[in-house]
């Protein structure tokens, strides 16, 4: 069962309280005006709950902390005090003090219980025996090591549970009164509004290009020289049969093909638009109606 300081356990504690802050109350004997010290800090265990007040008993005994289980106590926001409830001088005297550098364990607490579980005198002047003392309220627990009128605690099954008179918040000590108010949540929900399909297609078309070829032709060309009718020397003509001159004709054919080019680029892209939606709402809250004819009351 570890405790920790309220402080480390939640540093936003206040809020939890309502604003309020128990650290630094006066702590008084209940019934009296007798001032016996002031709340130095709080314990709590690993779900939050109190267990411990801190009390610096400067007032009654110089410079000594002790723990006070929070069922003992009284919490008063009104006034800023804290009711100590059936704590006598001697019980204080014999509570071990408290130091804050020092682990909290089973057999330390259990010392601080044990003095909390020691019956009050009747009254302060009174010895402190069996025959003049009164049993605090106290639930006794069923346990297989319960013997006689005091129940045995084993540090293995021990929880604070066990014992509502020193840890369980007695509501007719601890009464708060609750005041609820309602306010508007402003939330968003994205939903989809539409669609925008950006796609291609193929689309075919005729082209035309023009490409100039050349062709070759044969031109056969008979001409009269200037010299016909010349008598050529003995040997220079050659009479041959069959000599034939070729000539090789060629021709330009268009070769058409197909080539793909860029021809644009589509980006698509989304830009948001902002605005501001106002709406309203009735909301509730409860105000506080304190009805105490010719009783004055101290409203803070």
């Amino acid at each position: 069962m570890a405790l920790y300081k309220l402080t480390d356990f939640d540093s936003n504690y206040r809020d939890a309280l309502g604003g309020n802050d128990i650290k630094g109350m006066s702590v008084y004997a209940e019934g009296t005006d007798e001032k016996i010290g002031t709340v130095h800090d709080v314990l709590v265990d690993e779900e939050g709950h109190f267990r411990y007040l801190v009390v610096d008993m400067g007032f009654w005994i110089f410079g000594k902390k002790v723990l006070l289980p929070i069922g003992r106590s009284r919490i008063d926001h009104t006034s800023d005090r804290v009711y100590v409830i059936g704590m006598t001088r001697e019980q204080a005297d014999n509570l071990p003090e408290y130091d804050e550098r020092q682990t909290l364990d089973y057999d330390y607490e259990e010392r601080v219980r044990g003095v909390y579980r020691n019956p009050a005198p009747l009254e302060a002047s009174a010895p402190l025996t069996d025959q003049t003392s009164v049993e605090m309220p106290y639930q006794p627990v069923s346990t297989s090591g319960y013997t006689g009128a005091t129940p045995v605690y084993d540090r293995d099954s021990y929880t604070y549970d066990r014992e509502p008179s020193l840890f369980g918040l007695n509501e007719q000590n601890h009464q708060t009164l609750r005041l609820y108010e309602e306010r508007l949540i402003a939330n968003k929900r994205r939903q989809k509004v539409g669609e925008v399909t950006v796609g291609k297609h193929v689309e075919t078309e005729t082209a035309r290009v023009a490409v100039p070829i050349e062709k070759e032709r044969v031109v056969v060309e008979r001409v009269t020289p200037n010299e016909v009718g010349r008598a050529v020397a003995p040997g220079e003509a050659n009479f041959r049969e069959g000599e034939v001159a070729r000539v090789d004709i060629y021709e330009e054919t268009p070769e058409i093909r197909k080539e793909a080019v860029l021809r644009e680029e589509v980006r698509v892209r989304k830009e948001v638009e902002r605005d501001t939606v106002e709406a309203q709402d009735t909301i509730r809250r409860e105000e506080l109606d304190v009805n105490s004819p010719n009783l004055p009351i101290d409203e803070r």
